[in-house]
């Protein structure tokens, strides 16, 4: 069954009231054979999660929009993508919208059944995927131990989907099939164990076999899922690695602490739909000499995606050159950017090429751009415009071959509009813009990136972590992650140092006394009440009663819960533009649960 997620309105600036009822939550090792069909949540649980609303056209899965979709139409358009893209990328985009559905159904499962025996959440996938009406599934092995980051599945799938309209386009073949629901498992365990997890199909029903037969294993416990992961990457480029010697000033995923080594999956890595739609701009851009700006917050990883430009261009084997507007001073940005002779001012020992010499043939990239003053503005202008420099001190005048990648995180139309910007030099840049989502936008790519991170973090400093608890992954899927990609990747890091080898990530790894750390931690419990949760996992009890101490007197009318209840939900009601699904995540609640209690308050 197709499935369409909405993201809502308003994400949840933290949405973390499990957190604090799952203080105790990272999951024991279990065995998926020993769950009885009265073991919740039951296909019958599921089911009453399930509701229609045919007067309004929706149709909800607890608080996720679905869609009730022919399978003979989702046939068509997987012929269509086959036809037209070809088998490999059809598959990659099957999967990855796999992936994302079962990102998203593992935290329903998590969010709705808190206490649910762990084994039983796991399973629960195949009900679901039952329920949506994908495929039947029977569990003939399932053993996991999230401490040690293992698990160990085989399934059998009866009367896929996906067969169905693969054998009646292209009869029996010699190659499995089950893309979508390959990703769907992937994104489900993914998310619950904390650790990439990947599923291969082994027999088919597209191959002849009289039902499909699937095994999920941790990645490292496949050895090479080279393959495996092309599929899951949103772009053929996201699997290229960026040869330095190409781009000797290059940096490449943003680090607060240091330069990352050279690794050999550097990479852009996402299945979102926020994510796919960049990277496509970015593949149909690549060939051409247009000047390119990236827009989007700090954190966004707007110099990988430059850099990622670059390494799929024409101008790939010449130089990438990376310069950073804000840490220029004043004075010597026209020497950094043009070079400058010897003897131009006191201290000019020596003649220097700048950035757009050495630049030449290839690609620089302006980041911050925003922050140059007016007279550099007009420097620059002149030199995109007539491709032509000057050097500090000099009376020869140099052509210069280099197309320009510029960036910025605030918006330059208003910068214009107040004066701070030049409206030529603007329009100069703003050639191609490219907008770069938040990590808030697209938190399917966030156990992929958890993972990649992972990896990239053990190599670094020589250690052997396995993988996130189960509550580090749900915490992180609902942060709303003020420093985008670069704060979760300085999270994972220093989770990396602080977790023992062998051992998993787990919260206190990650949090530290820091205002991000305080933020991820409040939240509101199903019962109406204010928790707090300190970095060590223990409970902030009396600081957080000297809070509602302090509410009570600002409001006047001494203590009173209800009062507090009625000032959070109009609160997250105001946040959300009104949106009831929206607000009830902003609280942590149910969307059936929101609806009781403003209903309670206009009583």
């Amino acid at each position: 069954m197709s499935q369409r997620r909405s993201q809502g309105q308003g994400q949840p600036r933290i949405s973390l009231a499990e957190v604090t009822r799952a203080r105790e939550e990272t999951l024991p090792p279990g065995d998926g054979r020993t769950v009885g069909e009265d073991d919740g949540p039951t296909l019958r649980d599921l089911t009453e999660c399930l509701f229609f609303s045919p007067g309004d056209g929706r149709i909800w899965l607890e608080d996720q929009r679905m869609v009730l979709v022919h399978n003979t139409s989702l046939g068509a358009l997987r012929r269509e993508l086959i036809e037209r893209l070809g088998i490999a990328r059809a598959r990659g985009l099957l999967t990855r919208a796999g992936f994302v559905s079962g990102v998203h159904d593992a935290q329903l499962v998590r969010e709705r059944w808190v206490d649910a025996d762990p084994a039983a959440i796991f399973v629960a996938g195949t009900r679901l995927h039952s329920l949506e009406g994908v495929v039947k599934v029977d569990v003939v092995r399932l053993e996991f131990d999230p401490p040690r980051g293992t698990y160990d599945g085989e399934f059998l799938w009866h009367h896929s989907s996906e067969d169905d309209q693969h054998i009646a386009a292209y009869g029996v073949g010699s190659e499995p099939a089950c893309w979508n629901q390959l990703g769907y498992a992937m994104g489900y365990v993914t998310t619950l164990l904390g650790k990439l997890t990947i599923f291969r199909e082994v027999e088919c029903r597209s191959m002849g076999h009289d039902v499909c037969r699937v095994i999920g294993r941790t990645a490292d416990e496949w050895g090479d899922v080279s393959e495996d992961l092309h599929y899951l990457n949103a772009e053929g480029f996201a699997g290229v690695a960026h040869d330095p010697a190409s781009a000797p000033t290059a940096a490449v995923l943003p680090s607060v602490a240091c330069e990352l080594p050279p690794l050999a999956d550097r990479r852009l890595v996402g299945v979102s739909s926020a994510f796919n739609a960049a990277a496509q701009m970015l593949r149909r851009v690549a060939p051409t000499r247009a000047t390119v700006l990236f827009v989007g917050e700090s954190g966004v990883g707007k110099e990988l995606f430059a850099q990622m430009l670059h390494t799929i261009s024409p101008r790939a084997q010449s130089p990438f050159v990376s310069v950073n507007c804000a840490a220029i001073p004043e004075n010597l940005v026209e020497s950094e950017l043009f070079g400058v002779e010897r003897g131009a001012y006191t201290g000019a020992v020596s003649s220097r090429p700048g950035r757009f010499e050495r630049a030449d043939r290839g690609t620089l990239f302006l980041d911050e751009i925003g922050c140059l003053s007016l007279t550099s503005q007009g420097k620059l202008l002149r030199a995109l415009q007539e491709g032509v420099i000057e050097r500090v001190g000099g009376t020869r005048s140099m052509r210069v071959n280099v197309r320009v990648v510029a960036a910025t995180n605030e918006d330059l139309r208003k910068a214009v509009a107040e004066g701070r910007f030049r409206e030529d030099l603007f329009y100069r840049l703003n050639v191609f813009p490219v907008k770069l989502p938040p990590l808030r936008e697209r938190r399917e790519d966030i156990p992929l990136l958890l993972n990649h991170f992972l990896r990239h973090y053990n190599e670094m400093h020589g250690r052997k972590v396995r993988g996130f608890t189960t509550r580090v992954v749900r915490a992180l899927l609902n942060y709303r992650f003020p420093g985008n990609v670069r704060e979760l990747q300085n999270l994972v890091e220093r989770g990396v140092i602080v977790a023992d080898d062998e051992g998993v990530i787990d919260l206190p790894h990650i949090l530290r006394d820091e205002e991000a750390a305080r933020e991820m931690l409040y939240s509101v419990g199903d019962k109406g009440r204010l928790d707090q949760m300190s970095p060590d996992g223990q409970s902030g009890g009396d600081h957080l009663l000297d809070r509602f101490r302090e509410f009570a007197s600002d409001a006047g009318d001494g203590p009173s819960l209800d009062a507090l209840e009625s000032q959070l939900v109009r609160a997250a009601l105001d946040k959300a533009d009104g949106n009831v699904s929206a607000a009830a995540r902003l609280l942590g609640l149910t969307r059936s649960r929101m609806a009781y209690r403003i209903r309670k308050l206009q009583a």
